[in-house]
This record gives C-alpha cells, structure tokens and sequence, in this order.
C-alpha cells in the first residue's frame, strides 16, 4: 500500500511544469496555467495581472491578477 503513495509522489514531481521546460505539449501548459489561476494571453497580460508562465514556446503568456 505505501508502494502506492510512493509512485503517486513521483508522478506528481514527474508531471509538474518547471520553469522554462521545454518538452511540456502545449495543452498541458494551458492547463496548467489554468490550475495555477491564470489565463493565456496572445500577445501581453494586461496592466492589473502578472505574467506567472507561458502557454506555448510562441510567446503566448500566462497571467494572473496581481495579488
């Protein structure tokens, strides 16, 4: 059973974007950004948020509201 708790760890760290990967597919990206609050934006996030990421190597970004 613990087995079971120790492979969900490494999938966890395994499947969690760090900053400037490169082989994270475009869709997990955008939903990963949404997890992370945020929205994809196409060209800059707007004065009242923040750039916390990037949605696809492009340039599109993604940005939360400032806190």
């Amino acid at each position: 059973m613990r087995l079971h708790y120790l492979l969900f760890v490494f999938l966890v760290l395994f499947l969690v974007p760090a900053p400037g990967d490169a082989f994270i597919p475009k869709s997990l990206r955008r939903f990963f950004c949404r997890v992370r609050g945020g929205r994809c934006a196409i060209l800059n996030c707007l004065t009242s948020e923040e750039q916390i990421g990037q949605c696809s190597k492009r340039g599109r970004k993604c940005c939360r509201k400032k806190k």
